[in-house]
């Protein structure tokens, strides 16, 4: 049985991740700050689950409690978007550019065979390119695409025979997960209009491309088995859906009803993408399970059953929450 290290694995996509692992047979050990705390659907998974409470600021602590032993990483944890990076520069450079170099090179050093660096798409910017493919330069526009590019550059360098490293420009997850978060587009337009019967849609031009959550966790289980001579030092980009945010609130408005209203306001957010996921589905054969639509429909589900309670709470909300605790 394979030994699979999850920093940030009790997060959104990793309360996904760590159920289909598990399931596939590998023993799991997260390495989180439980900030949220542990899902209760990760509390009860009983047999080749480990939790550990940790920062991946501290090398030393991740060498010590999950990474002896251990034969791949995937490296979910981060903070984890633009506004929640606006915060704190400093802690953000801390986390996901020295931390993410910490999380690499204690692996690196406990011999683990491979490691899976979560990036993101918008490491690109605003490209004009009818497709963003992974040839095209990187030109980070917020502190947190630009600390994600250098992680990046830096871990994919750290490739050799013995320690495989692969990035993957995740374009924005979306659907339901136990530990749920409403401030990603999909989903906060989709428990807007379920809650508020109004979507409000700043802009509505800029491209984003999106990718189930369930998709997503499917990848980095995935790429755990793929040769390592087809993905070593390479920088794969997964998004299969590319929409404006105005096609994305049609599609929610569609689902949830047409009683449902768009008010457009103005904004200065300019970061549009398109981004091409060929290298991916030639290199390995991986096509996406689900799409926006299905992503809507279980958000809507999990409303009905009372899944997400008091949804205007800090829990669904990084930037609120990090505002609570006052990270530093």
């Amino acid at each position: 049985m394979k030994q699979v290290v999850v920093t940030g694995g009790a997060g959104y996509v990793g309360a996904v991740l760590v159920p289909k692992l598990l399931e596939k047979g590998y023993e799991v050990c997260i390495y989180d700050t439980l900030h949220f705390g542990l899902s209760p659907l990760l509390e009860s998974i009983p047999g080749n689950l480990h939790v550990v409470q940790g920062d991946i600021r501290d090398k030393e602590r991740m060498k010590k409690t999950v990474m002896k032993g251990a034969d791949a990483v995937i490296h979910l944890a981060a903070i984890s978007n633009d506004p929640c990076s606006e915060l704190d520069h400093e802690l953000t450079r801390q986390v996901n550019f020295d931390g993410a170099l910490n999380v690499a090179r204690a692996a690196q050093e406990c011999r683990v065979e491979r490691f899976i660096n979560v990036s993101t798409s918008s490491v690109y910017g605003i490209k004009q390119e009818t497709n963003v493919t992974e040839d095209l330069p990187l030109e980070p526009l917020t502190i947190y695409s630009t600390t994600k590019a250098w992680a990046e550059r830096a871990i994919l360098n750290m490739n050799d025979d013995h320690f495989t490293t692969t990035s993957i420009r995740s374009a924005t997850a979306c659907g339901y997960s136990p530990r749920m978060r409403l401030d990603l587009v999909v989903n906060i337009l989709t428990a807007h209009a379920i809650m508020n019967n109004k979507i409000r849609v700043f802009g509505g031009e800029q491209k984003r491309p999106n990718i189930h959550v369930s998709d997503i966790a499917d990848l980095y289980v995935h790429m755990l088995e793929y040769d390592k001579e087809r993905i070593g030092g390479e920088a794969f980009n997964v998004g299969f859906e590319n929409h404006t945010v105005m096609e994305i609130a049609h599609i929610v408005q569609e689902i949830i009803g047409n009683n449902v209203e768009i008010e457009v306001e103005p904004t200065d957010d300019k970061r549009s993408y398109h981004i091409s996921s060929e290298k991916l589905i030639k290199t390995t054969g991986f096509k996406p399970q689900k799409n926006i639509k299905e992503a809507i429909i279980d958000i809507k589900e999990a409303f009905k059953q009372g899944k997400i309670p008091e949804w205007k709470s800090s829990q669904y909300y990084n930037v609120k929450k990090m505002k609570e605790l006052n990270l530093k």
